[in-house]
């Protein structure tokens, strides 16, 4: 029953995170390994996911910026095959640890930069990222996603530097995420950490995914474009400090 309700409250956590604020993702990732061996729990919490990103997509099937994800694809893919192999001769807590770290760092560094600028600047007045953030977001998001499911703080930082507004910003996130998961499974397949079983448990928690998602899209209802940019900035931060001490 208590691992049930655990399950039941990271789907809620994965349907909110995927409709508002995905860094809190992070959240449902930590209770699926505390309730399952670590490797299993990879494949069981990506089938959840994809459920997640079916409601993500559908909400904000129009506010993707197809611009930024051709941006972002070339290099997801390598990302997904370098953590794959990462997986296999890597210790896997000290590799998660080492992502943690450098996650925070990224975070602590664009937190600065904002109160620096005291983020006056309107969105669409900010400073274009160079061409190569794109691709090392790209690469960083499909490794990270592979080893920690944790690709959502680096692509925050990507859209945050971007100034994209707050439903341009869920959507491209979703389409985004959503392309990269199901690029996940033949990986997760090939190495044995999804099966059927997985598969029935996402469908059974699908209706708490969408319950999280509406209470994710009443949230982006009220807040506004700079709390937004704040709130995701700090999920993100939650992320990287969640992988440091798993």
């Amino acid at each position: 029953m208590t691992t049930a309700l655990l399950l039941a409250i990271a789907a809620l956590v994965i349907g909110y995170s995927k409709t508002s604020l995905g860094g809190l993702a992070v959240v449902a990732v930590a209770i699926f390994a505390s309730v399952m061996p670590a490797r299993a729990s990879t494949g069981a919490i990506l089938a959840v996911l994809l459920v997640g990103d079916l409601v993500a997509i559908w909400h904000y099937r129009r506010d993707c910026d197809w611009h930024l994800v051709r941006e972002l694809v070339p290099t997801v893919l390598p990302g997904l095959a370098l953590g794959a192999l990462f997986l296999h001769v890597v210790d896997d807590t000290w590799l998660r640890r080492s992502i943690g770290a450098l996650l925070l760092a990224l975070v602590l560094l664009q937190l600065g930069l904002n109160a620096r600028a005291s983020y006056a600047a309107e969105p669409a007045e900010r400073p274009n990222p160079p061409r190569w953030a794109g691709w090392a977001t790209g690469l960083g998001a499909g490794f990270a996603t592979m080893t920690a499911n944790a690709a959502g703080a680096v692509m925050t930082l990507f859209l945050v530097a971007k100034g994209v507004e707050k439903r341009r910003f869920v959507g491209t996130g979703a389409w985004f995420f959503f392309g990269v998961n199901l690029c996940k499974v033949p990986f997760s397949v090939g190495l044995g950490l999804l099966g059927w079983a997985d598969v029935r448990r996402a469908l059974l928690l699908a209706p708490v995914v969408i319950l999280g998602g509406w209470l994710g899209l009443v949230t982006m209802r009220r807040i506004s474009q700079r709390g937004f940019e704040r709130a995701v900035l700090l999920a993100s931060a939650l992320s990287a400090l969640a992988l440091l001490v798993r």
